[in-house]
């Protein structure tokens, strides 16, 4: 009795098979195949039944199969360093939403930071006959790149800097150009700079531009670094920017943070460590906008990257290649907009 009880309890638990399907729908098995494929031939009356008894027995086609059959698996890579943190989670959740939408199988791939995290990753993407892979701004080495080229899987950058392959990049140098011109032009005249030490190529495009920009405008520029392009990465440049001999004429009275997390740590910091007014004493333009950033107890002014249409310049750089792989490479560069709140003056 125990072990009827337990291989009906294994019976249950294994998906409606097509073959069931046929049988409460009456008909052959062919005929479930014909009905669940788009243009088959198959008669209404036989089609409405296959769907009735699909319905009724949560039969769902098993599109790995049909992947396997047809060489193309629906599944899509998404290679990135630390998913979960700042706008990166943003832009990782939007592009899931966006593939499943399309039809395709989101494959997140964690790169981790070490050696064996690496391998474990290459297996994982490699491994599962990805059709495209879309690798993410971070640290995913150039190791992921490579081996996708040789391959011969289509490859989509979000905030990259290889060449040869489909990029989606926000305007950066634009952003970061406009972020000291509005500092300068509202009176700050000790500008600094809060920006990570081994900058990915984003993050130095930002700080180069804002430099080049303010030094054009005959403004010097202190850079204060932390390790990582975090809060507590924001709050080791707060350190570096505002420890000093406390003068008015020496402290920045303006920093343009490379993200948002780095601007929220170093208001918190600025505030709280060095009983600063944002932005009475020093005003603060981050790089994002992620959610955090319109709380009330940042307002922090900002530039928005929106994930949902990055995520749909992404699948539309997919569809494209896919259906024409010898297509030359695309670059689509789109706006950071300005969004004010109360981290700057006015005027």
């Amino acid at each position: 009795m125990k072990r009827e009880k337990s291989e009906n309890s294994i019976a249950a638990r294994r998906f409606v098979s097509a073959q069931q399907v046929a049988k409460k729908a009456g008909v052959s098995r062919s005929a479930v195949s014909r009905a669940f494929t788009p243009g088959a031939s198959i008669a209404p009356e036989t089609r409405e039944k296959v769907m009735r008894a699909a319905l009724e027995l949560g039969y769902h086609v098993n599109d790995l199969a049909r992947g396997l059959l047809a060489n193309r698996s629906r599944l899509v890579g998404l290679v990135v360093t630390k998913p979960e943190v700042g706008f990166r989670a943003h832009l990782v959740s939007a592009l899931t939403r966006a593939l499943v939408l399309r039809g395709s199988v989101p494959l997140v791939i964690n790169t981790g930071s070490m050696e064996q995290e690496l391998h474990a990753a290459q297996a994982a993407l490699f491994g599962y006959r990805a059709e495209a892979t879309i690798i993410l701004s971070g640290s995913p080495p150039a190791s992921f790149v490579d081996l996708a080229r040789r391959n011969g899987q289509p490859l989509i950058m979000i905030g990259r800097a290889e060449t040869d392959c489909d990029h989606v990049r926000i305007d950066n140098s634009g952003a970061a150009r406009m972020a000291a011109r509005i500092l300068v032009e509202r009176g700050h005249r000790h500008l600094a700079l809060a920006g990570v030490a081994d900058a990915t190529p984003s993050l130095a495009e930002r700080e180069d531009a804002f430099t080049r920009e303010a030094q054009a405008r005959g403004m010097t520029v202190t850079a204060g670094h932390g390790r990582d392009a975090t809060y507590a990465g924001g709050q080791a440049a707060a350190d570096a920017l505002f420890a000093g001999d406390g003068s008015r004429r020496e402290r920045p009275d303006a920093v343009f943070c490379v993200n948002d997390l780095m601007a929220i740590g170093l208001i918190d910091r600025a505030r709280g460590h060095f009983g600063l007014r944002i932005p009475q004493d020093v005003a603060v333009i981050g790089f994002d906008d992620i959610p955090e950033a319109a709380w009330d107890a940042y307002r922090l002014t900002t530039f928005r990257q929106d994930p949902e249409k990055m995520a749909e310049a992404a699948v539309a750089h997919l569809e494209r290649r896919l259906a024409d792989p010898d297509a030359p490479p695309e670059l689509l560069r789109l706006e950071a907009a300005f969004v004010e709140r109360g981290t700057t003056r006015t005027r």
